[in-house]
């Protein structure tokens, strides 16, 4: 086994060593010699000797040779490395033009929008050249892109009469792969500031052009430089790894200056994008705001008056030619022309102070097909980190389903890049699903795109882009509630209040914008929505929180038993009737340093109580609350005095950390809903009693009197269900339920008016054979006697 070596430096002395050493030293043409019979061999350097890794060094130190060893990296030697052979990357390109082809893009039909893009980037280069060369404008007509389908050949030519490109352009642009042209004349742009920095150019990777081949077999390039007398033609095909260039010598397909790509399509193609109406859905889908104008050759019809030989009657002989009459009629014709397909202009481009309300209505209704007019819109220009123009919109209407509130991809945000249509498919990246019911377009210059334009790549960026645009949407919405015309908020909350109050839900980080904006009805305002900034407003002073109560419905809410005190002691209390109101509320929790308190669970605190009589009635009753509680088990967690009752006799409340009543009605309401949370989540139910209630006096009396009888138990069995019912529970029984109440009704009603003995026999004979209606029908005078008061007479 090899010494193990400190990794700190060693030492020794020569002269102390032995001559019988391992270690010897001599003198040789003043080079040192170092060996050692159990090292490896050495290597020797103008810096030391290495040795396994390690670095040897001998010192002269007062008169001694010193070895110093350093336990480190060894130094390579001060020599400089052979220069190595240079290698050039070798690419398959029939392999690499399949990728760009069929892997970049997940639609086909975006080859349209690649290629007139490139059509748009020509057309700007020749406008900024012109500046300082006008004649290379000439007379070739104006700036344009045309584009004819040819439906009965499945061909399809796109012109337009930009620059051109030479024949040494065509090969250093089209014969090379990620070549962008227009990259490099941003570049010379930069470089000559004469110019200016303001442009639309639009492609910057170099492949668009590729994207032909997702639906053409062949595609022939023919084009023509104002710097060029001559015109040259690129044709390629699609699986192929080269191209021929030619010369255009047919004088009748010479152009004035521009290019022409003619796309000869696929068999399985050529009827879905060669037809007239496809190719102008599309230009108008994603190129709608090119700044150039862009024709497409489309079929139309007209009405025109022509003239005919009148045609003879029936039984009339036919007349000569040269004696029929002459009879103007109208007939349709269809013929071809060019129709200009991008007449919307890009709104967001202009200036907001140079625009009217009516322009920003009609470009709503065109881009986004509605036929109603936007409640409120906003127009910005966001710069810093991030720079994009933006309009949003609220619109006039809600959505007709409820699938869209609940769908984040609901198309309604369109975004650009230097206005051409990127996406609108962002499953809620740049706005939150509870505002996708916000319509708008988003226009940028520098956002960072994949190589198929289809695709934002950092997500930073999409996080910045979505923060500022929420806040947008945010001052928009607060702007309507705060208007003069209040119907306009009404309309608004209609609408779309409930994607707000999904918002409480899913953003916590925008409590504070969505919770103004809510709306509810109250005890206080039971015909009008009230905000929270109104409620808190007309607050008692000695009130501490915000009391809510979630039900069914504003009468259900009207009527509950849990507000008799609040009412009677004029507290105002938030309904919460929409499903997803006790929800949103429960994860707000406080506005203003005010909590949101149900008033349905336990612990109910008003504030103004008398501790003193309270803890005198609990004493006075809690012989009462026992015996209630034995009697119904573990129906209830526990039996009390209520604070919050003045004319119902009892009612039921849930635990703090449960589920009220109503959201125990929905969650049994939910398809997919779980047995087994639901009974872990419902948590614990307590019975509050009225003590000032007579109902509650005679059972306080029984059980102190009679707690054995069979009718004072009874009593307490209905007392319990009636309160599960008035209190938004769902009865275990109900049909259970509707026998006890019928035996009550019995025992009121038998005998009041008179009936004869064969229909009490009757009833008592139907009685017994039914087995299910266990409750035995009795006369009267065995449950009343004659001094006892009877319920249904009024005093």
């Amino acid at each position: 086994m090899a010494p193990v070596l400190s990794r700190s430096l060693a030492t020794a002395s020569l002269a102390s060593l032995p001559t019988s050493s391992p270690f010897t030293h001599r003198n040789h043409r003043r080079d040192l010699t170092l060996s050692s019979a159990f090292l490896p061999p050495t290597s020797f350097g103008r810096n030391g000797l290495y040795c396994a890794g390690l670095k040897w060094k001998l010192e002269r130190r007062n008169n001694e040779m010193v070895v110093r060893c350093d336990a480190a990296v060894a130094e390579k030697e001060e020599a400089t490395d052979a220069p190595g052979e240079k290698f050039e990357y070798q690419a398959e390109v029939s392999r690499l033009l399949d990728l760009i082809v069929h892997s970049l893009y997940s639609h086909k039909e975006v080859f349209l929008r690649e290629l007139v893009s490139n059509a748009s980037d020509a057309l700007d280069k020749l406008r900024f050249l012109s500046v300082t060369e006008p004649s290379l404008l000439g007379d070739a007509g104006e700036l344009e892109i045309r584009i004819k389908p040819d439906p009965d050949n499945g061909i399809i030519t796109i012109t337009d009469t930009g620059i051109g490109m030479t024949k040494d352009e065509l090969i250093d642009c089209l014969g090379t792969i990620a070549q962008s042209g227009t990259s490099k004349f941003l570049k010379a742009l930069k470089e000559n500031k004469d110019l200016g920095a303001d442009n639309g150019l639009i492609g910057q990777f170099g492949v668009g052009f590729y994207s032909a081949f997702l639906v053409a077999e062949r595609v022939v390039v023919s084009t023509k430089s104002p710097r060029s007398d001559k015109q040259y033609v690129w044709e390629s095909v699609a699986d192929s790894s080269s191209y021929t260039i030619r010369e255009e010598t047919d004088p009748d397909k010479l152009l004035r200056r521009g290019t022409q790509i003619t796309l000869y399509l696929r068999a399985d193609d050529k009827y879905e994008f060669s037809e007239p109406t496809r190719i102008q859905n599309l230009v108008k889908n994603y190129s709608q705001f090119v700044s150039f104008p862009i024709y497409t050759w489309q079929e139309n019809s007209r009405t025109v008056e022509v003239e005919e030989e009148e045609e003879s009657k029936e039984g009339e002989e036919p007349k000569p030619e040269g004696e029929k009459k002459k009879v103007k009629k109208t007939k349709t014709e269809k013929y071809w022309d060019w129709e200009l397909a991008n007449e919307t202009k890009p709104l967001w481009m202009r200036s907001s102070k140079d625009l009217q309300k009516e322009e920003y209505q009609e470009f709503y209704k065109k881009t986004f097909n509605e036929f109603v007019e936007p409640l409120a819109y906003t127009h910005f220009t966001t710069e810093g980190e991030v720079e994009f123009r933006s309009i949003l919109y609220v619109p006039g209407m809600g959505p007709l389903n409820n699938e869209e509130v609940i769908n984040p991809k609901t198309k309604n945000i369109r975004l650009y890049v230097k206005r051409v249509f990127i996406s609108d498919d962002f499953d809620g990246e740049l706005f939150p699903r509870y505002l996708s019911f916000v319509k708008g377009v988003v226009d940028s210059d520098d956002l960072p795109l994949n190589v198929s334009r289809e695709i934002l790549q950092e997500s930073r960026i999409v996080r910045i882009m979505r923060k500022r645009l929420v806040r947008k949407t945010f001052d928009m919405i607060q702007d309507i509630a705060e208007s003069e015309n209040k119907e306009d908020y009404k309309k608004f909350w209609e609408n779309f209040g409930r994607f707000i109050k999904l918002g409480c839900v899913e953003d916590t980080g925008n409590h504070k914008r969505i919770t103004p904006l809510l709306r509810f009805y109250t005890s206080k305002s039971e015909e009008e929505l009230k905000s929270l900034d109104d409620y808190v407003e007309n607050m008692g002073e000695n009130q501490k929180a915000i009391y809510y109560l979630a039900t069914d419905s504003l009468k259900s809410a009207k009527t509950a038993p849990f507000l008799e005190k609040l009412v009677q002691k004029d507290i105002e209390v938030l309904y919460l009737i929409d499903p997803i109101d006790e929800v949103a509320i429960q994860n707000l929790q406080t506005y203003k340093e005010k909590k949101f308190v149900d008033i349905s669970k336990e612990d109910l605190e008003l504030g103004d109580e008398d501790e003193v009589k309270e803890r005198e009635t609990k004493q006075e009753y809690n012989l009462l609350c026992d015996w209630m509680k034995q009697q119904l088990g573990d129906k209830v967690a526990k039996v009390q005095v209520s604070k919050r009752l003045s004319s119902s006799p009892c009612v039921l409340v849930s635990g703090k950390f449960g589920w009220s009543a109503n959201m125990e009605r929905l969650m049994k309401a939910q398809a997919l809903g779980d047995t087994a949370s639901l009974e872990f989540m419902r948590g614990r139910r307590i019975l509050e009693v009225n003590p000032d209630h007579p109902i509650v006096k005679d059972l306080n009396a029984a059980c102190k009197n009679a707690p054995d009888s069979s009718d004072a138990k009874r009593a307490v069995e209905l007392l319990y269900e009636t309160a599960l019912i008035s209190s938004g529970f769902s009865p275990d029984s109900p049909a259970e339920l509707g026998n006890k109440i019928y035996e009550m009704m019995a025992l009121a009603l038998g005998g009041r008016w008179g009936r004869s003995d064969e229909e009490t026999g009757t009833v008592e004979a139907d009685a017994n054979t039914n087995e299910s209606f266990e409750a035995e029908v009795v006369e009267p005078s065995e449950v009343r006697h004659e001094n006892e008061h009877d319920p249904w007479t009024t005093d």
